[in-house]
């Protein structure tokens, strides 16, 4: 009996524990150690669910917005920038930590380019005030406040960001490592509504969609056809050249809004995008065989043949692997990578059953 109350009593400390860890907007902020100016009438708003910041906000004289953001406190630098168009690249941002002995820091920071030696520290449009900063590590979450010192609203396309796990920046230049994670929203401040912002959203599911159903889905059907459908003379030829063709101009499609992507997002993604223009021009080249094939009674026949059949199986497999690349990059979710996956193994099961029965045949 004893032994379930101190059960007991220790499940009900430790939920104790947690409930005066959690912060929420329902709740009234009560820290020991106060911020530099009044926060109790502060707006309040849940601005990243995922990893649960949440901002307090105020205009709290005509020329001065105040600010206080909460984050749990995970032994990484937190971040909240100002951007004008939503891209954290030629953004200002404002980024605090607590270091393993105590001491706090925060420092304003100019995000040039995406390179950790691009993100300029102490430099910025941001007018923080002198003497209002400060940073308070309470109940396992961080509470980073500041004042801007500003005659008009602060932009609301707000960009927060979450730093890699205990590796903080050092006293000696104060680099920041790149995030493990970030969201760009926007805020209404009259209303506190608060809606994260991905941009580019949809050429991004298009770019996305239309390179899977392409190099990944029709193209493998074109082959399979060819292949398997060859007793169907000349249906299984036309068809073939017909599910190519489509494969091959919706692909080009698909590349084109890749370019605009990475225009649009100032993106680095270099691999992603050689590869793409790889497989490309493995297309392209699949369609000039095409137009100068020899006749089927030629000596060179055979070597064309060859030549076509191991550039297609090529261009397959590299699109498989760029379309998992492209799903990872643009961190669309396990739903895509798995779609993706199930529709490989239903090719590849069919494929397996008609080359049993087309050998069983012979």
């Amino acid at each position: 009996m004893k032994r379930c109350w101190k059960v007991f009593a220790l499940w009900l400390w430790l939920w104790l524990v947690q409930v005066n860890s959690e912060d929420s907007c329902t709740s009234n902020l009560n820290l020991k150690n106060k911020p530099l100016f009044d926060t109790s009438s502060f707006h309040c708003v849940s601005v990243w669910d995922a990893q649960g910041y949440i901002l307090r906000y105020l205009q709290t004289d005509r020329k001065v917005w105040s600010f206080l953001l909460s984050a749990p406190n995970s032994n990484s630098f937190i971040g909240m920038g100002f951007s004008r168009d939503g891209k954290m690249v030629g953004s200002s941002a404002i980024v605090g930590w607590v270091s393993n002995d105590g001491s706090s820091t925060m420092k304003r920071y100019f995000l040039g380019g995406q390179s950790p030696a691009e993100v300029v520290p102490d430099q910025g449009n941001l007018d923080l005030m002198n003497m209002t900063s400060s940073i308070i590590a309470e109940n396992s979450r961080i509470y980073m406040a500041f004042q801007l010192n500003t005659e008009i609203t602060p932009t609301n396309r707000l960009i927060y960001s979450l730093g890699p796990i205990g590796r903080l920046p050092s006293p000696i230049n104060y680099q920041l490592s790149q995030h493990r994670a970030h969201i760009s929203t926007f805020l209404d401040y009259n209303s506190g509504e608060s809606k994260s912002k991905t941009p580019h959203a949809n050429l991004r599911r298009t770019h996305g969609l239309l390179n899977m159903f392409s190099w990944g889905i029709l193209i493998p059907i074109g082959v399979m056809v060819a292949r398997y459908m060859r007793q169907y003379d000349p249906i299984w030829f036309y068809s073939h050249t017909t599910i190519q063709s489509l494969g091959f101009l919706l692909g080009f499609a698909g590349i084109v809004c890749g370019f605009v992507l990475e225009d649009g997002l100032s993106a680095h993604v270099d691999r992603h995008k050689a590869l793409g223009i790889f497989i490309l021009v493995l297309a392209c080249l699949q369609v000039i065989a095409f137009l100068v094939r020899p006749g089927k009674e030629s000596k060179v026949r055979k070597y064309w043949n060859w030549y076509h059949y191991t550039l297609g199986r090529v261009l397959i497999l590299l699109a498989a692997g760029n379309i998992f690349y492209g799903i990872h990059l643009g961190d669309a979710g396990t739903s895509w990578n798995v779609g993706f996956a199930v529709t490989l193994v239903a090719f590849f099961s069919i494929a397996s059953i008609l080359e049993l029965r087309m050998w069983m045949t012979k």
